[in-house]
């Protein structure tokens, strides 16, 4: 029987009992599970009233006891057991797996501190460090150890973010996914950063089926054999669908050439879930790259998914962590009723997910119930993988020698200076931010000064200099945002100066004065932007379009009215040590550090 009669037919049975039993949650765990409302005898009772009723109705009288009521009995035993087997019997048919998943890891091979970067000395001593591949490996294999039927799914996104992937371009990746055993993985947007030829080759290296419904692929002959709409994994027996996702807008968000074509998840999911059914497959999962709000639109409309794996959108789901953007799983109802689990777990490999799911006899989500599993320093690194990872890491020592440009004085990166003042390193900074998205329409660049980390010496400029300086693997960030809240914005930049803080804002495309002798909060007076090469005054009406950074956007150095207010956010812009580095090296001449006044501060 195909699986879409079957659903047909549960809805039926749905209908008829759905005065007897009701669906529970165990508020402990926070499982779902069906049970019974009433009692067999309850339910006996109800069913031969209703066979009353209906020779009433039919203006005959309730049969002899000697025929018609033992046929009844006969037929309530049989209901009454149905009923029993259903409710308080599932465990003859029931099928458990234990989805274990990551999402945008983003070539985070090495550990990573609180802010998301390469772990130092400083987290090492205090053991504050997460993730990072050899303590990923460790969390997998002691949950596959305890699951029944273990799958490590992966979410998209393990290109771009480190100077693993700017030197090994995906393969260092693909030996980390090998080693752990994916699989299945879907292509996320930053997957086409460098075109289809990278992605080409990292299909061929891993070990792992790569994912992509919602595009056309036939005019890209690189992903022709590479990369698939689904892929089916056995599990002891049972056939399990994976439906593997990309944002629609991804040509907008990377550069995967004009001969492929992305369409509408929606409509790539309700295909591909019959093309599965069609094959026999009765458990679906949808590994989406999509992002949390388009995962849960997917689920509201397509008929037949089971659990929803997610990425894209960096989203914490958790029951205990307060800084969740919904519980795990975020339960949604499709349009059969069903309601799918939706798990996503934030990004850079600092949790892995593990959501344990239970089906009955025909394919359906009976019970869902995890926790992301915070990869600390309880976790013990796989000594193995971690030799291997420190080897991997030896060549990026070349990358960090190399000659990017030239530096025609010092450039005054200082904490003194550029935590309290306009200084030449914040003002090249953010001039690059600027440079490299104002093609879109960009205004205004705010930078933090505590980001700045050192200067760098006359003469030529290398990778490890510029590292040493942006050390944080911050990304760009650009959004809109109200002159008013770019002010209240400033305002937070300069409320802690006595203090040092990071806060203080470099800009570029503004120009503002500030007083320290204010009371914090009005130490702003006049801010001008810079329109078509004039300076006209911040109107505090209008929406302009900002570029930062994405620890600043995310509310770091109490930028929150940028977290709060942002709108039409892009967080995951290219790698703020490459935006700089290409900068410098646009201009064959050495750079001329600067200072023009953009900051000035009030006697």
């Amino acid at each position: 029987m195909e699986r879409r009669e079957r659903r047909a037919i549960d809805q039926d049975r749905s209908a008829l009992f759905n005065s007897s039993i009701t669906r529970r949650v165990d508020r402990k765990t926070g499982t779902h599970f069906f049970a019974p409302a009433l009692s067999a005898r309850q339910a006996l009772f109800r069913l031969l009233r209703a066979e009353a009723t209906k020779s009433q109705d039919a203006g005959t009288s309730t049969p002899p006891i000697d025929e018609g009521y033992v046929m009844i009995y006969a037929r309530l035993t049989a209901a009454a057991l149905a009923l029993t087997a259903l409710t308080t019997l599932p465990a003859a048919a029931e099928y458990k797996l234990t989805i274990l998943h990551t999402n945008d890891i983003h070539s985070r091979i090495e550990p990573i501190n609180k802010y998301d970067s390469t772990c130092g000395e400083e987290d090492l001593a205090e053991n504050a460090c997460f993730g990072g591949s050899a303590r990923l490996l460790t969390a997998i294999e002691t949950a596959r150890e305890a699951a029944e039927n273990p799958i490590l799914l992966d979410g998209g996104d393990q290109f771009q973010g480190s100077l693993f992937y700017s030197y090994y371009k995906g393969k260092a990746a693909a030996e980390m996914m090998n080693t752990m055993g994916y699989e299945a993985m879907a292509v996320g947007n930053h997957e086409f950063d460098d075109g289809p030829e990278v992605l080409a080759n990292f299909a061929k290296a891993v070990d792992v089926p790569l994912l992509l419904a919602n595009a056309d692929l036939s005019g890209e002959a690189q992903l022709a054999d590479g990369v698939e709409a689904t892929t089916i994994i056995e599990k002891k027996g049972e056939k399990i669908g994976i439906i593997g996702l990309t944002p629609e807008d991804n040509a907008e968000l990377s550069s995967p050439g004009k001969a492929i074509t992305f369409t509408d998840p929606v409509e790539a999911t309700r295909r591909e879930v019959k093309a599965l059914e069609d094959q026999g497959v009765d458990k679906i999962i949808v590994l989406s790259h999509s992002g949390y709000t388009v995962d849960q639109r997917i689920a509201r409309e397509v008929a037949g998914i089971d659990v929803i794996v997610g990425g894209h959108s960096h989203t914490l789901l958790s029951n205990t962590d307060d800084k969740a953007e919904g519980p795990y799983p975020t339960l949604v109802k499709g349009p059969d009723g069903h309601e799918v689990p939706i798990v996503q777990v934030y990004a850079y490999g600092k949790y892995l997910g593990k959501l344990d799911v239970t089906f009955d006899d025909d394919g359906n989500v009976t019970a869902a119930s995890g926790e992301p599993i915070l990869l600390d320093g309880s976790i013990a690194e796989d000594p193995t993988l971690k030799s291997r990872v420190a080897e991997l890491g030896k060549p990026l020592e070349e990358i960090r020698r190399k000659v990017v440009a030239a530096s025609a004085a010092p450039i005054d990166g200082s904490r003194e200076t550029c935590r309290a003042g306009e200084c030449e390193m914040g003002n090249l900074v953010a001039d690059a931010m600027l440079d490299r998205v104002k093609d879109q329409g960009t205004e205004i660049a705010i930078v933090n000064g505590g980001g700045l980390r050192a200067s760098i010496d006359q003469g030529d400029v290398t990778m490890g200099e510029v590292l040493t300086v942006l050390p944080f693997q911050n990304t760009l960030s650009t959004f809109k945002l109200k002159g008013s809240d770019v002010k209240a914005a400033l305002e937070n930049g300069v409320s802690q100066v006595e203090e040092g803080a990071g806060r203080f804002p470099q800009v570029a495309g503004l120009k503002y004065t500030w007083s320290k002798t204010a009371e914090p909060g009005s130490r702003i007076g006049d801010v001008m932007v810079d329109e078509k090469g004039e300076f006209v005054p911040l109107d505090p009406d209008k929406t302009y379009l900002v570029v930062s950074n994405n620890y600043m956007r995310s509310g770091g150095d109490g930028y929150s009215v940028f977290a709060e207010n942002g709108t039409d956010a892009y967080d995951y812009g290219p790698a703020l040590e490459d935006v700089v580095a290409d900068y410098l090296a646009k201009d064959s001449a050495p750079y001329q550090p600067y200072t023009d006044g953009r900051i000035t501060e009030a006697n």
